[in-house]
């Protein structure tokens, strides 16, 4: 065709090869032509990109087979801009949180947490002391299968004594250490009944008493001075007297002694009880704070509480103080003034 030809030879093709070239060059410079036309009509659109961005559009949804419009949506690129960036922004946000604040982050390699190292601590000591207990029931099982089957082998005095020697007998020996003569004396005190924990005499051993003393013979100190709110009454088991004293107060022990008993109870709260020759124990109790402990010499005189307020059926600062003699409870205003 003469088109063609003059076309082929705008293009400096040869006049031979035009006819096979002709068609798909026509196909492309028609396209070429075409996204000309698209550039030159955005070149003629004067406003900025803001204005640009806010033109609307409209998304429909119909049915393809009747044409039915089922829904519609405006939207310009601005909003969809905004809507994916929220999105990104968004599930970004979400998945920092989760991983900081919930347990996901330990499947996260190279994510370190510093308490599983306390918890992978605290978990082993737990599992190690279930393997003790469970190899003691394993034993305690096994004792008690052979006791049922009348296997009594391991149960004789010379299995027994077998199982507490030590492998070699001479670290026993080794380990001998010979008792000096104020301990064997302290021992047969104890053992005979007249120790009195007081003053080691001149020989190192506490005073040892040769008889006893009638109770109005001995000299009791007051725990504390002031008014008696409640009196010493066998039938309504009370078996000391309530002494009301400012707080604070030191609670002073009444004669020498040993610290027997020391510790807090619901009923009498912080208490204390002490043994003295004689056979005498006196109790202190409802006690704020405890100043001796279980097993300590005490001091006729000496500080072994502060007046409280502890325990139950009490009504303010006060002693609950008791006398026993003999293991039986006596009246402490007989013998002491707490005036």
């Amino acid at each position: 065709m003469p088109g063609d030809e003059y076309l082929c030879r705008g293009q400096g093709i040869l006049p031979e090869l035009c006819g096979v070239y002709s068609k798909p060059m026509q196909k492309y410079l028609a396209f070429i032509k075409k996204l000309g036309a698209f550039f030159r009509r955005s070149g003629d659109d004067d406003r900025s990109l803001m204005s640009q961005l806010r033109d609307k559009y409209r998304l429909v949804i119909m049915n393809d087979e009747t044409f039915e419009e089922l829904t519609s949506l405006k939207l310009t690129p601005l909003s969809v801009y905004i809507f994916l960036s929220s999105l990104v922004v968004g599930t970004a946000i979400l998945v920092t949180l989760l991983i900081v604040y919930t347990p996901l982050k330990r499947y996260i390699p190279g994510y370190g947490d510093f308490r599983r190292d306390a918890e992978i601590a605290e978990l082993t000591t737990k599992v190690s002391d279930l393997e003790d207990e469970i190899q003691a029931h394993r034993a305690y099982n096994e004792n008690f299968r052979k006791i049922l089957v009348g296997d009594m082998s391991d149960f004789t005095k010379e299995a027994v004594k077998k199982k507490g020697q030590p492998v070699n007998p001479a670290d026993t020996a080794a380990k001998t250490v010979e008792r000096i003569g104020e301990d064997e004396q302290l021992r047969n005190a104890v053992a005979s009944g007249t120790f009195s924990g007081g003053e080691p005499a001149s020989g190192g051993l506490p005073v040892l008493l040769s008889r006893e003393q009638p109770l109005e013979q001995l000299f009791f100190m007051p725990p504390v001075s002031g008014e008696v709110t409640s009196v010493f009454d066998l039938q309504k088991n009370h078996f000391g007297i309530d002494v009301a004293a400012p707080k604070n107060t030191a609670v002073k022990a009444a004669a020498d002694g040993v610290v027997i008993s020391a510790g807090y109870t619901v009923e009498t709260g912080y208490s204390i009880a002490i043994q003295h020759p004689n056979n005498v124990v006196t109790m202190y109790k409802h006690n704020s704070v405890l100043l001796k402990e279980t097993g300590s010499t005490i001091k006729a005189g000496e500080a072994i509480a502060i007046i409280g307020n502890s325990g139950e059926n009490t009504s303010g600062p006060h002693l609950h103080f008791e006398l026993w003699h003999k293991g039986r409870p006596v009246n402490p205003s007989d013998y002491i003034s707490f005036n």
